[in-house]
């Protein structure tokens, strides 16, 4: 056989190897888990006096944080970042969408506008900037971030309030983490649905 059919025989051996090696790798990988946050506030919870319509706005996400991937801390001034672990949807739009789940069972019935319904005049506007929200090493989950609640009238005074929360997860598994990061969220919307009741 001439050096150039041994040259060619060799190359295709060898990209039939890679191949194969290439889907051993990939049917070895564990799959992929998606995750989403969930409200936590139920129906039953006694709901607060407040003629006021209000509607989350906007959250705001680190870039550390603004990613597909779950992350987490996994020792001083480094992170975990998982490209098994996924959110289902981006992180900000899930945080509105808890939140907002939460402040319906907060608040009477027709007072929260969700979030990508038209508001009515007169609503009030809650945005939020998260500095921090992950899991420690040890399964706690951080929170670190201001609220503020936009009044109707610009002539009222704004609403702001910084804040720090956590949550001891039950695990240090993924699913335990994002069950204590939902937790948290519903810390977070009866601060929010007791500063718009004490608003009227």
């Amino acid at each position: 056989m001439s050096p150039m059919k041994l040259l060619a025989r060799s190359g295709a051996t060898a990209t039939v190897v890679l191949l194969a090696n290439l889907l051993a790798a990939c049917a070895s990988s564990p799959p992929v888990q998606f995750f989403a946050l969930e409200p936590v506030a139920t129906a039953d919870h006694p709901k607060l006096q407040s003629s006021s319509i209000v509607q989350v706005t906007r959250v705001h996400v680190p870039p550390a944080l603004d990613r597909q991937q779950i992350v987490r801390q996994s020792g001083p001034y480094t992170f975990e970042i998982s490209d098994q672990h996924r959110w289902s949807a981006p992180l900000d739009e899930l945080i509105r969408r808890v939140l907002s789940e939460d402040l319906l069972q907060l608040l009477p019935v027709g007072n929260v506008v969700l979030p990508e319904e038209p508001a009515p005049p007169g609503a009030q506007k809650v945005v939020v900037d998260i500095l921090k929200f992950e899991a420690d090493p040890s399964g706690t989950v951080q929170f670190a971030g201001s609220w503020s609640l936009l009044p109707s009238n610009p002539k009222e005074p704004l609403h702001n309030r910084y804040v720090q929360l956590s949550e001891r997860s039950a695990s240090t598994s993924y699913a335990d983490q994002v069950d204590a990061m939902s937790r948290i969220l519903e810390q977070l919307a009866a601060q929010i649905a007791q500063a718009v009741a004490a608003a009227h």
